[in-house]
């Protein structure tokens, strides 16, 4: 198999030490964003500045590496003056394409900045093939980043219609809103993660002690409680437990587990998939380090014929990581469809 048809390994950067753990553990490419409300993951102590980003960069390229910045939140009416600084400044500093969700957002890159690629964010919710073909046509997407909510077949049919990359997720945290357009963590704080960046933003969690057990809230809401030997989660609206009718406290939309689809690279890569993506820009170094690695040598054992599942040590690497300590194949594999 030849190097150009291995899908690429798009990995989380949170941070700048994160950017280069990413790179030096076999990264192709890395994600990130500014440090604002213009990406998805605006928390306090993430992201990038200018100078950051431009380091960045050029620590990527040195390597033969790329750089991909998310701008994939959506302006607001008109204030649309921070989000056209950021695609300026992307494209000024030299990323290789910008992840983008908003159409007048992608309008004004495609005018401005027409030779920079502009990858379609999994938050715009594109699931069809007429409306991946509306936003090639419009606007020049050279890639679309799939919502998680396809099985395998489905992707290489889809893959067998459009005339685009396409991008999947293959690792890291799952939810059940429709791909980052959270209306719970909206309802609850008043702050859309679409608007602002930020789910459960920080400032509105708080922990208390209850009776010995440890109760974390999000605004007034009570979203979970732990007894004293209970590993404690952060607070995200989707994965706390309630009390639904009579029924004891429960994960009532999604319980805590994680996307590990490692074992379908090769059916995902016979799907045409140019790129996996590892969720996880919130996540650290180590997380960044392990998990990338693991996938290196998983991907470059598939492109050499070898079963990934006698690669039991990263595919352990990977179980260990998994958010909750619980893996699915998501929709990839449901049974049900």
């Amino acid at each position: 198999m030849s190097a150009a048809m291995v899908p690429e390994i798009l990995a989380p950067a949170g941070t700048p030490a994160a950017l280069e753990a990413a790179i030096d553990a076999g990264a192709d490419t890395v994600y990130c964003g500014f440090r604002d409300a213009t990406n998805a993951r605006n928390y306090p102590g993430l992201n990038f500045s200018p100078a950051d980003l431009k380091e960045g960069i050029a620590y990527a390229h040195a390597r033969g590496r790329g750089v991909n910045v998310a701008i994939n939140t959506y302006a607001s009416a008109g204030n649309t003056r921070l989000w056209h600084a950021a695609i300026d400044s992307a494209a000024e500093l030299g990323a290789d394409a910008l992840i983008m969700a908003d159409i007048a957002l992608l309008e004004y890159a495609a005018r401005t900045h027409p030779t920079l690629h502009r990858h379609l964010s999994v938050q715009a919710g594109a699931s069809t093939v007429a409306s991946i073909e509306y936003y090639y046509e419009n606007f020049g997407i050279s890639r679309m980043i799939l919502p998680r909510m396809f099985t395998l077949e489905e992707i290489a049919e889809l893959k067998s219609r459009v005339p685009i990359e396409i991008e999947c997720f293959i690792f890291g945290s799952l939810s059940p809103m429709s791909e980052g357009r959270c209306s719970l963590s909206a309802y609850a704080t008043g702050r859309s993660p679409n608007l602002c960046g930020v789910c459960s933003p920080a400032e509105f969690v708080r922990y208390d002690t209850v009776d010995g057990d440890l109760v974390c809230r999000l605004g007034e809401f009570a979203i979970n409680r732990f007894e004293a030997d209970e590993q404690a989660g952060y607070p995200t609206v989707c994965k706390g437990r309630y009390l639904a009718g009579d029924a004891d406290a429960a994960y009532v939309f999604e319980e805590p587990e994680c996307l590990n689809a490692a074992p379908h690279i090769g059916a995902l890569r016979q799907a045409g998939i140019s790129a996996f993506k590892i969720e996880g820009r919130q996540r650290g170094r180590y997380y960044v380090t392990e998990v990338v690695s693991a996938f290196r040598e998983l991907i470059d054992a598939e492109a050499r014929g070898e079963s990934v599942l006698r690669h039991a040590g990263a595919m352990e690497r990977l179980r260990r990581l998994a958010e909750g300590g619980e893996e699915t194949s998501g929709a990839y594999r449901r049974g049900w469809r």
